[in-house]
């Protein structure tokens, strides 16, 4: 018996040694970034789950978008807390970024958990688990509610392949849509249903619209659909004559016995209420009844158009943004074999400005050239062009291009030169498009024409499969030794 004691104790002791060592040896930090980690893969079980079944419920379409914001902020503070302090450890790529990092981020990574960096960091990293643990708690009902709703066909794709393919964040927004769409008016209704979208320049508005009509519920419900911009408002609604003409001759499709019709109009600038008018008196006596109208604009004074509430798009938050750039750069790769790789792709990301142009363009050129010296060149040309930009004009670049005004970018293989942005436009998938694309001439080293060009800016793979085209000019810089020189043969004087 005393054999027995002697041993229950001796194994308690060891047992209670060990777990005050494992206490001692694991700081607090990795405690609270593995369950930050585990709560961020139960969470985008729920969310993938959710992508993939058609929900219609607008509660639970919203509370899946506090899921998923609550997912990519926790993912960006992981990153940020794993990732940042990276560079202070020794090897030879240390040297080739260490210029990116501030002196702040420099301190020694022997004690990385209590490091100040790292102490700083763990706030942040907490606040990010009880928020995103508390919204997996609140979702537990709407899990089980998940299963009643039909799949959706799907090929199972890799992540990186599906972001490619799909519009990112805005399941609520192509839903509210669709719903728009189905919505029954009361019968004898002469009143047509008009859905504002507002948003800036190459937000996805377009995009969103063609989602929602490419949706099976929707695809057979309107035998017709026509897209008409502000031109074709003021020049006597050509298209809306066709519309008139197709009544007329009764020729729309007979597998709609309601022969209802679907009006796109797409405004650049502000609207022009006249016109407006005119269209929509004009739809009255032509368009069948059940038909509806989409207007979407970057000024929100066709909020007042609508006859429902209207549809506000605004740009990714950063963390959203990050976990976007983050998934299409790095592919099917695991991103945590590539931590300074990660800190790179970090700080280019910010320079994108929030453009899923710039996230497509720059995260392939990135998967291309999968080396951490050519990285750390993009992230100083992005930076030094930006600055430059910003120091001269006072803007992004992007902002500029989004505004269709003539932007100047630079080279980053050819420092003694830059091109100009004059304007851009977009054509039709079935339009040849240029052979030179806009990465060429930023980071390669193609052949040019002289004068004027016109370059490929991005050719997307969802609907409605527009090429974007912009009609650009290379200019050589003067050096400031030729400057020198220059002002010395005219006797002019620099300032």
């Amino acid at each position: 018996m005393e054999s027995f004691l002697s041993a229950v104790l001796g194994e308690l002791m060891t047992r209670s040694v060990s777990f005050i060592i494992n206490k001692c040896s694991n700081p607090p930090g990795l405690a609270v970034e593995d369950s930050l980690q585990r709560a961020l893969l139960r969470a985008q079980v729920i969310i993938e789950e959710a992508v993939g079944r058609q929900i219609t419920n607008q509660a639970m379409l919203q509370q899946l978008g506090l899921l998923r914001d609550a997912m990519h902020r926790g993912y960006y503070k992981l990153d940020t807390f794993r990732y940042q302090p990276q560079y202070a450890e020794g090897g030879k790529d240390h040297q080739t970024v260490s210029h990116f990092m501030s002196p702040s981020k420099l301190t020694s990574a022997r004690d990385p958990y209590f490091s100040s960096p790292r102490a700083q960091n763990l706030g942040p990293l907490r606040e990010a688990l009880d928020r995103l643990t508390s919204m997996i708690v609140d979702v537990n009902e709407l899990v089980i509610f998940l299963m009643s709703y039909p799949r959706l066909y799907r090929q199972p794709y890799s992540m990186h392949i599906l972001l490619g393919n799909c519009m990112f964040g805005r399941q609520m927004e192509v839903e509210l849509v669709i719903n728009f769409l189905l919505h029954e008016q009361p019968h004898g209704s002469e009143e047509f249903e008009v859905l504002p979208i507002v948003g800036p320049a190459r937000v996805g508005k377009s995009t969103l619209v063609t989602h929602g009509c490419k949706d099976e519920r929707v695809r057979d419900r309107f035998s017709e659909l026509f897209f008409l911009n502000e031109h074709e408002l003021t020049d006597e609604n050509p298209a809306l004559r066709e519309v008139c003409a197709m009544k007329n001759q009764n020729s729309v499709s007979k597998c709609n016995k309601d022969k209802r019709l679907l009006l796109v109009v797409e405004l650049a600038g502000d609207l022009n209420e006249d016109a407006w008018n005119r269209l929509y008196h004009a739809s009255r006596q032509c368009v069948p009844s059940g038909s509806k109208i989409i207007v979407t604009s970057r000024s929100d004074k066709v909020v007042k158009l609508g006859t429902t509430r209207p549809l506000t798009l605004k740009y990714l938050p950063h963390e959203a943004y990050w976990y976007f750039f983050k998934t299409l750069t790095f592919g099917s790769m695991d991103p945590e074999t590539h931590p300074r790789l990660i800190q790179l792709a970090m700080e280019i990301a910010k320079t994108q400005n929030g453009s899923f142009d710039g996230a497509y363009i720059t995260s392939s050129l990135l998967r291309d050239n999968f080396d951490i010296q050519f990285w750390s060149k993009v992230l100083t040309f992005l930076r030094q062009m930006i600055q430059k930009h910003v120091s001269k004009f006072g803007d992004h670049p992007s902002h500029l291009m989004n505004q269709n005004r003539p932007t100047q970018i630079g080279r980053m293989v050819a420092p003694c030169q830059e091109f100009v942005v004059y304007c851009q436009y977009q054509i039709s998938s079935q339009e040849e498009v240029p052979k030179t694309r806009i990465q060429d001439l930023m980071y390669g080293s193609v052949m040019l024409p002289h004068g004027k060009f016109d370059v490929l800016v991005w050719r997307p793979s969802i609907p409605p499969y527009y090429s974007y085209i912009a009609t650009c000019e290379v200019r050589e810089l003067r050096t400031t030794a030729a400057k020198r020189k220059r002002s010395r043969k005219d006797k002019v004087a620099l300032c």
